[in-house]
């Protein structure tokens, strides 16, 4: 840990600049987390620049228009007035004060850390590293990223972090949808990789959000993100478990849970699905257990519980075609209607939705599959899924649903008429617990 004196040019300079609201925030990264990020400090009057390398994005942000759900474009406008611009320029990084990196952690196929993402972006802020800047890492990561593998390829340049340029981890803590909370209400862990770094990134962030949680360390910042996304993981894991189980003894989960919910205490309820998705709780346990086998521990747990949320598109599709198979039709030539691709409701985030799983699954089966989305008027093009055909949402009728052989319900958005489903479907596949009451063409899966 640095013993670089709090008095030094770089740091009390950047220190009195941020406290005056004149330090100039970057943010890499324009999607989910790193707009709001960045509209936010927008709001209290912070020179703001958004970064990525999505042309798109930058073309939209730039025109004043929002490519998310609950962003309205009069947010971007009235940011756009308030100086916020973005950019694919890197070279405008040596303008910047303080840098926020919100670019994705994906797995790669055999299901590793993909930190191409997070080394692509530190390299190129390191080619302009200057001293006196402050580098903050929110992309979730195993413990270690940002004191080793980001600060050695910042230090190539020659600075030293402490002394010249300032390195801190502060997990992102999202929530689409959550209506109780925003970004700017959400608490914020902030860890330092060293003391001095940690004070100027808790500064950064005393601007703007609500509640700051300062931690010693950017490890523990790092392995409390992973801890928060592996205990819903595990309990999301549990319940789905339980729920194959309690379908092959002919016992309703749903009824299971409403049940144990009614107990005041020891009992938190976490519900069944169709497979994880988001950008955290599908990824985050992985990152720690593929970290584990560095140090000579095999997370079985977590691996074990990464292996039943993996499984559970496949068991969907299974339901599927039992639910065909006891009409007398194979998936094969079926025609599937997919109702809800967002990985949650009243959202329109696809990120990890293991609706693409399903579709890919029925599509190799042979089905001919549409789908319907109040909130996805288009799919998007997703890394993990390159091979899907791009679709455009179908308008929900009493047509369309009796043309189908099967509705597979993957999200249970509020906007959707559920009884006007039950209604015309000849079969519907329920993930989602949306039908209680017992229907002939309804099979729960």
């Amino acid at each position: 840990m640095s013993t670089y004196s709090a008095t030094a040019t770089p740091f009390s300079q950047l220190k009195d600049k941020i406290a005056a609201g004149k330090a100039r925030v970057a943010i890499i990264g324009m999607g989910y987390v790193g707009l709001p990020l960045a509209l936010l400090y927008s709001e209290q009057n912070f020179p703001v620049t958004g970064f990525d390398i999505d042309a798109r994005k930058v073309s939209t942000l730039t025109e004043g228009g929002s490519y998310i759900f609950r962003i309205p474009a009069t947010e971007i406008q009235e940011a756009r007035t308030r100086g916020f611009d973005a950019t694919s320029d890197y070279s405008r990084l040596t303008q910047m004060d303080a840098i926020i990196i919100c670019v994705p952690t994906p797995l790669t196929p055999q299901r590793e850390p993909d930190m191409s993402y997070v080394v692509n972006t530190v390299t190129e802020i390191g080619k302009r590293l200057r001293a006196g800047q402050l580098i903050i890492l929110e992309s979730t990561t195993y413990p270690g990223t940002t004191e080793v593998l980001v600060r050695s390829i910042l230090e190539r340049s020659g600075l030293k972090c402490g002394l010249d340029f300032f390195l801190a981890f502060s997990p992102e803590r999202e929530d689409p949808g959550n209506k109780a909370y925003s970004t700017a209400t959400i608490p914020k862990i902030v860890g330092g990789v060293d003391t001095i770094s940690g004070d100027l990134a808790q500064a950064l962030y005393d601007q703007v959000i609500a509640q700051t949680v300062r931690v010693d360390t950017a490890r523990t910042a790092e392995a409390a993100k992973l801890v928060e996304n592996i205990f819903r993981a595990v309990n999301i894991a549990l319940v789905n478990e339980l729920k194959i189980v309690f379908d092959r003894m002919g016992i309703d989960i749903w009824a299971v849970l409403d049940a144990a919910a009614t107990k005041p205490f020891g009992f938190m309820r976490f519900n069944p699905g169709p497979g994880l998705g988001g950008h955290c709780i599908p990824l985050d346990p992985f990152y720690l257990a593929w970290k584990a086998r560095e140090f000579g521990v095999t997370a079985k747990f977590i691996e074990l519980a990464g292996e039943v949320n993996v499984q559970m598109p496949h068991y969907v599709v299974e339901k599927l075609q039992f639910g065909l198979n006891e009409r007398g039709r194979s998936v094969k030539g079926s025609r599937v209607l997919i109702l809800g691709l967002s990985y949650k409701k009243d959202v329109d985030d696809t990120r990890e939705s293991p609706a693409f799983e399903i579709i890919d699954s029925l599509l190799r089966l042979g089905a001919t599959v549409s789908y319907h989305d109040p909130h996805i008027p288009r799919t998007p093009f997703m890394r993990s899924w390159p091979r899907l055909v791009a679709m455009d949402s179908q308008p929900l009728t009493p047509d369309l649903l009796a043309s189908q052989d099967a509705v597979l319900l993957v999200t249970d958005h509020s906007l959707v008429d559920y009884e006007l489903v039950a209604r015309y479907s000849s079969l519907v596949v329920d993930t989602r617990g949306v039908f209680r009451t017992p229907r002939a063409n309804v099979v729960k899966a």
